[in-house]
């Protein structure tokens, strides 16, 4: 399974099945049963992930045996979603039943971490906090944000701006020279007057959670999320309303397509040509190339225009990683798994070759792959944009154990601006409260 399908799927189904079952566990354990060490060069393994990123693990045990021939990996294509739903059922059961190694996206780990405090290893004793400048900025804080560290990070995905080259030529635009979201709306109406495209498509009754992706991005690039790092609710900030003012702009004007529908609405609205840009992260190029060939040299890509004049361009806007469970009696032949696999750059470039898979390890990016011209982006080094974005400051993100909560009630937020012309800041602080009175959490203002 490609990486369309599961970051789609995480979006589409995953989220909010964990957060019911999260929330259903809530104190009823610790997460584990008390795992041991072992040896750190022999043991018998088992590492749970899934399709795409499950096929590449499985992929480098040659090698990694080579090096390591008495540790005995089983690598386990659990699937995603379902991989949330027995991740959580092991650390309800205090680490009964889980797999030593297990692959967890950035929308998870803060719950199951919030949730079974133990459950997962502490990866520091075992040897990552000498890797801790290896990544990307702001995954370590991600990872290990009071010092223990929970997990190592593997992929990393900025926030990108893929377009349509050849109609914004058509209208007179130039891409490049856009700033700032308000310019991109004004260069929308002409590229709407003189090609009938929209600007950008918007699930707009929110049929599906990922609706809320386009407004995540404009609130990362201002550096904010739905929760502060204390975990206090954020979701009414100025940022906050900025960016679904913005969004309230363009649908205005008239620039928002529907994709009501979800994933087969935007997989049909590329084929069609309705909007010209697509603000998606990393990964996404490879479906559009996948989705369109013949429209080879049409397209390019660019980070995205800042909230504000001189704002930052570059987010990451999803991660995932390795972790260890608290209850694996094999946690130091794991760790010697986990350590091949994503501080080696020879494997993150395996992987990336494999199934495009945008690695979080930053001297991966060294290897000529990355710096290669795309036929298909008319000739751009696209993996040198990406690089660019993971080499600028980029906050850490609490996603928090309530993350669903809350992506429930901006994606309602955003459909009453979206399809009956709310106003932005009333109807977020109407989510906010709700957010708090659901979760317990407090509200920043």
């Amino acid at each position: 399974m490609t990486t369309l399908d599961r970051r789609g799927l995480l979006r589409l189904g995953g989220a909010l099945t964990v957060g019911a079952g999260l929330a259903a566990c809530s104190g009823t354990g610790t997460g584990t049963d008390g795992g041991g060490a072992g040896d750190p060069r022999k043991g018998e393994i088992t590492v749970w992930s899934w399709q795409g990123p499950a096929a590449q693990l499985k992929a480098l045990l040659p090698e990694f045996n080579k090096t390591y021939p008495d540790i005995k990996v089983t690598v386990q294509d659990i699937g995603n979603p379902a991989i949330w739903d027995k991740i959580t059922t092991g650390l309800a059961a205090g680490g009964s039943g889980l797999a030593d190694v297990l692959h967890i996206g950035v929308d998870y780990l803060p719950g199951y971490v919030e949730k079974f405090p133990t459950g997962l290893a502490d990866l520091g004793p075992l040897g990552a906090n000498k890797h801790k400048d290896a990544f990307a900025q702001g995954l370590w804080q991600t990872v290990a944000p009071k010092g223990r560290v929970n997990a190592l990070p593997w992929e990393a995905n900025s926030g990108g701006f893929y377009y349509r080259a050849d109609l914004f030529e058509k209208a007179g635009v130039d891409v490049e020279s856009l700033g700032t979201w308000d310019e991109v709306i004004e260069a929308g109406k002409k590229l709407k007057a003189a090609t009938g495209a929209h600007l950008l498509g918007i699930d707009k009754p929110a049929s599906q959670p990922d609706a809320a992706n386009f407004f995540q991005l404009l609130l990362q690039l201002q550096g904010k999320f739905y929760f502060d790092l204390a975990g206090a609710i954020t979701l009414d900030s100025p940022e906050a309303v900025t960016a679904l003012t913005l969004i309230k702009k363009m649908n205005d004007a008239g620039l928002v397509s529907d994709l009501s529908g979800g994933w087969s609405a935007l997989e049909n609205s590329i084929k069609q040509g309705t909007a010209a840009v697509l603000p998606w992260p990393t990964w996404f190029g490879g479906i559009i190339e996948g989705l369109v060939p013949q429209e080879a040299g049409k397209w390019k890509v660019r980070l995205p225009p800042a909230v504000r004049r001189g704002g930052a361009t570059a987010a990451t806007v999803n991660s995932t990683h390795l972790a260890i469970a608290g209850s694996s009696k094999q946690q130091a032949a794991a760790w010697t798994f986990i350590e091949y696999v994503l501080t080696k750059p020879s494997s993150q470039v395996a992987i990336y070759r494999g199934k495009g898979i945008a690695p979080a390890l930053m001297a991966a990016y060294e290897d000529s792959v990355f710096h290669e011209p795309s036929a298909f982006f008319s000739g751009q080094k696209k993996g040198e944009i990406f690089l660019g974005a993971l080499k600028a400051p980029s906050p850490a993100f609490n996603y928090s154990a309530d993350y669903a909560r809350a992506l429930k009630v901006v994606t309602d937020a955003q459909t009453k601006v979206l399809l009956k012309g709310a106003d932005p800041a009333e109807v977020l602080k109407q989510a906010a409260d709700q957010l708090a009175q659901q979760t317990g959490r407090k509200v920043v203002r």
